[in-house]
């Protein structure tokens, strides 16, 4: 696990943007593309921005591949709709083609919507495992990372998929990566700044003992790929080390 500390937000999605420059050209070198996942909410809407433009050239941008992490069970025009966010900041900005660009279907059930979209990511690996070059990760101040919130059953879910979960304190469906699909990437990025993740930052980093269902980001942990914590100072308020 990697630890980075930043005295501003806008340090810390600067060092954040190079750091996806960097995987992103060493994806496309190696073959030819790059998988990237992207996590929904507010917090990253800056850095997708910063990318669209301060990176536009930075990075060949046609042989890039975007998922959605998580979403809402919410129709595709909602506002709280994360890939109507990433459509806006990143996606329409850049111009990406359709085909390079993978939402989930919320027209339908939530199990369905999570069945097929398992099943569109394990098309377009052809079969081959589905390990992509980067997922971003946000975290709640509850610990929740993706839509893998305390107490529900997805934190339980052993499958490489998709699934769907009930989350009671929002009374509603998500659609969230499994941890075990999350952990087959070969770089994770939590992207974490404010005081109000100060708490669980501490317990999901410093934690000798694990207790996954309380502090669900702590179930993050590649099996052969590298975790990269970027967080600012007010998060870091907390941290012991």
């Amino acid at each position: 696990m990697n630890l980075l500390i930043y005295k501003t937000k806008s340090e810390l999605l600067k060092d954040l943007a190079e750091y996806i420059i960097t995987i992103g050209e060493k994806a496309i070198a190696e073959n030819g593309c790059f998988n990237f996942v992207l996590t929904g909410g507010n917090s990253p809407k800056e850095l997708y921005t910063m990318l669209a433009v301060d990176y536009r050239e930075k990075l060949d941008w046609t042989k890039v591949y975007f998922f959605i992490g998580d979403e809402r069970n919410v129709p595709p025009g909602h506002e709280s709709y994360n890939g109507l966010m990433a459509r806006h900041s990143i996606i329409d900005p850049l111009n990406v083609a359709a085909d390079h660009v993978f939402f989930v279907d919320t027209t339908q059930a939530p199990q369905k919507a999570a069945i097929e979209y398992a099943k569109e990511i394990s098309t377009h690996f052809k079969g081959a495992d589905l390990t992509f070059d980067l997922i971003l990760l946000g975290m709640g101040d509850d610990a929740h990372t993706a839509s893998l919130f305390p107490g529900t059953e997805v934190l339980g879910n052993k499958d490489v998929t998709v699934d769907s979960v009930y989350v009671e304190k929002l009374d509603t469906y998500r659609i969230t990566f499994t941890a075990p699909l999350i952990n087959k990437a070969k770089n994770v990025a939590f992207l974490v700044f404010g005081e109000s993740k100060a708490e669980a930052i501490k317990h999901v980093i410093e934690d000798q003992t694990k207790n996954t269902q309380l502090y669900p980001s702590q179930l993050i942990d590649p099996i052969d790929g590298s975790l990269t914590f970027f967080i600012d100072s007010e998060a870091a308020k907390l941290l012991e080390n």
